[in-house]
């Protein structure tokens, strides 16, 4: 019962951290209630359906919030679009369904099951964007220059048709000529050369970012593999170029929004990462590498230091980005005042930035889309100054446990895999150190336990070889201790 497990697991976790576990009758009677959208008879502004519109996403993934195409312009300049499901046209605010998803502010992707932040009916079928369906939409496109500049904007709503569900990995191995075009590519005319011109222009835009100091980091994500119900292994999932055509579409679209908000005068929500946590450490980690970093936060200087280590050693350049990321510190939701002026985002580079492309799973994309909606018509505001400041803060908060729970999961199925093996040795790297205590990951399987012999003179970066003495699945506990 290694899947059922997790899922006892992952609810007790998030019942402790006051997340709302399943809808409540109130809210599901309102799903029954819900009738689909009569997009052709209610659509509002332009109806793009016959732009070749497509979903990268995960293969198993059934929440589709954003679609994307581009179009190249005379001037040879490209426009991009990105298309963001219509959520608040079906979840009304302050509904019951509304109020589940603001409590919860996220969905909670774990190994036993996922909690989505809407109920199924609507995140994976009504307000998704899927193949073949007229869908109510938000738009925003972007005019980007060859050198990957974005020259001008504009948002409005518009009716499209999602032509073709695509899979990241088999994207990417296409795009990177190892694998044949996608059978479901080759299948619409003219979508083959529309993905080649995404691709072009994300690999601009991403390099222009990176000129401006945005952080290239790679880490090892795994997701846990199961045959039947039992746990076998755990899966990296590596970047690939696929995701960072949807990846640099998305701060595209993010930055647009947030400059349309600012330019209508309207408070919005930004998504931010403030200057390092702990930057003096991240300097002592670049000097082991014989890098000098100046001695004040610096996005330029860092983004130098990890473009040279990953061509220098792109195997273990993985641990090194995971070092820093953690001495960055965590993400968070702030509101930036018309007559303020929001912090940038340190790791994108960017200035502005604010959470848009996913509202079918996240409260704060679903918060803006309110927002931009209300900007759109000239209708009032959908929140006052003081509940935006305390939304920001329960999204942030949420945010955070809902990461904690699902590392909670994920460790207790990284437990449930090695139970088996307490006594091996390790080679390991450490990427946590505090009072609290000293946190190290295996490289084979990449997992994460915690030092409990040993620390002494251990921090984040550092290298050691540990052995595995105690694991508890229930706790997620993976304890091992310092070998010679």
């Amino acid at each position: 019962m290694g899947k059922g497990i997790l899922e006892r697991i992952a609810r007790r976790a998030m019942t402790e951290r006051g997340f709302l576990v399943d809808f409540s009758e109130a809210a599901l009677n309102e799903v029954e209630k819900i009738a689909q959208v009569d997009s052709g008879a209610k659509s509002p502004g332009k109806d793009l359906r016959h732009l070749l519109w497509t979903s990268i996403d995960n293969d198993d993934s059934l929440d589709l919030d954003q679609l994307t195409v581009a179009e190249t312009l005379p001037d040879k300049t490209v426009k991009i679009f990105v298309a963001v499901a219509d959520v608040d046209a079906l979840v009304k605010k302050g509904s019951a369904i509304d109020e589940h998803a603001r409590q919860n502010t996220t969905s909670v992707y774990t190994a036993g099951k996922i909690f989505p932040m809407l109920p199924e009916k609507l995140s994976t079928d009504l307000t998704s964007l899927n193949y073949h369906e007229d869908r109510l939409v938000i738009v925003i496109e972007a005019v980007i220059s060859d050198v990957g500049e974005m020259q001008s904007s504009d948002i409005y709503p518009a009716l499209v048709r999602n032509h073709a569900k695509l899979a990241y990995d088999s994207v990417a191995a296409w795009l990177e000529g190892k694998e044949p075009m996608p059978d479901a590519v080759a299948a619409v005319p003219g979508l083959a050369e529309n993905l080649r011109i995404q691709d072009r222009v994300a690999q601009q835009m991403k390099g222009l970012r990176h000129e401006h100091g945005a952080l290239d980091l790679q880490t090892l994500e795994s997701r846990p593999v199961f045959v039947g119900d039992k746990i076998q292994d755990l899966r990296m999932d590596e970047r690939n170029r696929a995701k960072e055509v949807i990846e640099d579409f998305m701060i595209a679209a993010n930055g647009a929004t947030a400059r349309f908000l600012h330019g209508k005068k309207v408070p919005s929500l930004r998504r931010m990462v403030r200057s390092p946590k702990r930057w003096e450490r991240i300097v002592e980690i670049a000097a082991q590498y014989n890098s000098q970093l100046p001695p004040q936060p610096d996005s330029s200087a860092l983004a130098s230091f990890l473009t040279k280590q990953k061509a220098a050693d792109p195997l273990r350049f993985p641990d090194l980005s995971l070092s820093v990321i953690k001495l960055l510190g965590p993400g968070e939701y702030v509101v930036e005042f018309p007559e303020e002026t929001a912090p940038g985002h340190f790791g994108l580079a960017v200035k502005d930035y604010t959470h848009s492309t996913a509202p079918n799973r996240r409260f704060p994309d679903l918060t803006t889309q309110r927002i931009l909606k209300a900007a759109l018509d000239g209708s009032p505001m959908p929140h006052s100054r003081d509940e935006l400041v305390e939304l920001a803060r329960h999204c942030t908060e949420q945010e955070n446990d809902a990461n904690k729970v699902e590392r909670l999961v994920a460790k207790s199925a990284a437990a449930m895999l090695l139970s088996s093996r307490i006594g091996d040795r390790f080679d390991a790297m450490c990427t946590g150190a505090a009072d609290k205590g000293t946190w190290v990951r295996i490289l084979h399987p990449p997992i994460e336990g915690r030092l409990v012999a040993g620390y002494e003179g251990v921090d984040v970066g550092s290298r050691l070889r540990v052995q595995l003495i105690h694991t508890d699945v229930e706790k997620g506990y993976i304890d091992f201790k310092k070998t010679q």
